[in-house]
């Protein structure tokens, strides 16, 4: 029986929790986790309550919507699994790509899928789905927005709003424990702030450094700049249903004539590169197929005039003024790109900035009547992270050729890389014909960190892993960007919170630090059947909840059903959306209906 020896001191600190929490998650903008998501969680439209009727390796008593049940099939000894289901995978309104989960064993978990998932174990390494205790989920009723209870490196001790995170080391970790004691999270603004942190002896690490002060820490011997390796893209975007750009024609014309290799030069810090395709060649079979025609502003004006358009036309650029990665610095870009379109083209572009929600509202809508610059950060690593979050299904770019969107569906269920690199390179290459983008940048990042912490580094997916560094003292103060908005991920998308939940929590997998594959952690291994619409995973023994509970199969279940069951009691949250749940995953189960009209 699982000892829970603080469930009366969290049930007594709910109300104050719930009382002092407020704010919700960036659902289309993914900060540092993330790009500005084009998949924004919409209206979910999954099934409606009713009995479940998947299939599943072991007989299950589960009825759609309700918390997850006591599965007598799966028990073992005096353990009884619990399970979750959709309606079904063929149901009108269902487009979700898991059919059900369930505990099978003390330590096994079953999740069967209604079609391939060839990023199943990518996703499943994303910190959103980090297991917590199924007594601590449902003594909070599913919203432990301040308490998270992990099973990582790190305790959290306090979070004093306003100031800082404290947490400590894990005593009882079941990897290798951090060398230092305290851990704390603090968080400026301003890139020269950060340093500054540094400068003073008041931190060890920073992140998000601004290109302007490259030369600062280059020329400081006490810091040490640390490359940021996660994949981005830089795109122009168009409605197509807007003229001039209903004409494809226009659309290639203008990438034409943009020198983007001047726009690196001028505008990106060193390391940033010219996109030859939408995904960055880092990603598997992300450059499968032809690079994209490069600057010749005179085939640019040939195909303008053929168009009607010999003297170019006038247009509005769209962005907003909101420093990313793949955007340091968006007026100047946009300056830039409005410069070389005038010069080689003849098109007047004016520069409209918005407000950043109404621009990721009106871009995602496909509402913007012109070009707008907008971004992607990588989720995790995979092809249909970038493709499939832009083209399949999506509205931003008005119609996109259902050749496109044939092509990701048959890469998406296609577990073999070496079998979906032709799918691949046909979808780019008819990416490149049809022009809904034009693919501009690669941009480079950079954090920065005493040179005397051993250790440090950015690695390609997910927060920096504090536990294996080592600073010269007992504790390391780590500067973000933000305040976290909450410490319960599974319902948050902002990288600052991101960050500080993954030194508290763990999924079944995890990114290994250097290459970004996934690997296993609370998971020894999840393996799928042989057409890879299930996947069975082996959960690793002994391993304990900060509480002092012990992890098990029922954990997994009643974490991953708060988060992807519309209808479970614990579905709540802070905003209640559950974006990565409903946008990695296709849809919430058993969610009621959209509104008609």
């Amino acid at each position: 029986m699982k000892k829970y020896v603080r469930l009366l001191a969290m049930t007594l600190a709910l109300a104050m929790i719930i009382a002092a929490c407020g704010g919700g998650g960036e659902t289309t903008d993914t900060t540092g986790a993330g790009g500005d998501t084009t998949a924004a969680a919409a209206d979910t439209t999954a099934a409606a309550d009713t009995t479940a009727a998947a299939d599943t390796t072991a007989a299950t008593d589960t009825t759609a919507g309700e918390e997850p049940t006591d599965t007598t099939a799966a028990a073992s000894g005096d353990f009884s699994g619990k399970s979750v289901a959709a309606e079904s995978c063929d149901a009108a309104d269902y487009d979700g790509k898991i059919s059900s989960i369930e505990a099978t064993g003390e330590f096994e978990v079953v999740f069967d899928l209604c079609s391939p998932d060839p990023a199943f174990l990518q996703k499943m390494a994303f910190i959103p789905f980090g297991i917590q205790p199924e007594e601590h989920l449902e003594a909070t009723g599913g919203a432990p927005l301040e308490n998270p209870i992990g099973t990582g490196p790190f305790v959290l001790d306090a979070w004093n709003r306003g100031s800082d995170v404290v947490m400590s080391a894990n005593p009882d970790y079941w990897g290798e424990p951090p060398s230092f004691q305290t851990l704390v999270f603090r968080w400026a603004t301003e890139s020269t702030s950060r340093i500054v942190e540094l400068q003073s002896g008041n931190a060890q690490y920073a992140t998000s450094l601004s290109a302007s002060d490259y030369e600062v820490v280059e020329g400081d011997p006490n810091l040490q700049l640390l490359e940021d390796q996660n994949p981005n893209i830089l795109y122009i975007g168009f409605t197509n249903t807007f003229e001039p750009f209903v004409n494809p024609d226009v659309r290639r014309a203008v990438g034409l004539g943009i020198d983007r290799q001047a726009i690196v030069d001028t505008y990106y810090p060193t390391g940033s590169e010219v996109a030859t395709h939408f995904t960055p060649c880092s990603i598997e079979n992300g450059c499968a197929g032809d690079p994209w025609a490069e600057f010749d502003p005179e085939a640019g004006r040939q195909l303008l005039a053929d168009a009607g358009f010999p003297d170019g036309f006038d247009t509005t650029i769209y962005l907003r003024d909101v420093f990313r990665v793949y955007l340091p610095e968006p007026q100047n870009v946009a300056q830039g790109i409005q410069t070389q379109l005038a010069e080689n083209l003849g098109i007047n572009a004016e520069i409209q900035v918005m407000e950043s929600g109404a621009f990721i509202e009106e871009s995602n809508a496909g509402n913007l009547d012109g070009m707008y610059l907008l971004g992607w950060g990588a989720d995790y690593p995979h092809v249909t992270n970038f493709l499939d979050s832009h083209f399949a299904g999506t509205t931003q770019f008005g119609e996109i050729d259902q050749r496109i969107t044939d092509l990701l569906a048959e890469g998406a269920a296609t577990v073999d890389p070496a079998e979906a690199e032709p799918i691949y390179a046909e979808a780019n290459n008819l990416l490149q014909e049809t022009v809904p983008m034009i693919p501009m940048v690669h941009g480079a990042a950079a954090d920065v960190a005493l040179a005397a912490l051993d250790g440090a580094m950015v690695p390609p997916f997910g927060a920096p892993q504090f536990d294996k560094m080592t600073p010269e003292g007992d504790t390391l103060v780590f500067v973000q960007n933000a305040e976290p908005i909450s410490m319960f991920c599974a319902d948050e998308s902002d990288g600052e919170s991101l960050s500080a939940c993954e030194q508290v929590m763990e999924a079944l997998y995890d990114y290994d630090p250097e290459t970004g594959e996934p690997v296993p952690a609370l998971a020894e291994e999840c393996a799928p059947n042989d057409d890879g619409t299930q996947w069975t995973c082996t959960l690793r023994e002994g391993v304990t909840f900060h509480d002092g509970s012990t992890f098990d199969a029922n954990d997994v279940v009643t974490t991953w059903a708060m988060g992807i069951d519309a209808s479970n009691p614990l579905h709540v949250g802070n905003s209640g959306v559950f974006f990565y749940y409903e946008y990695l995953w296709g849809g919430l189960m058993n969610a009621p209906p959209a509104e008609e009209g």
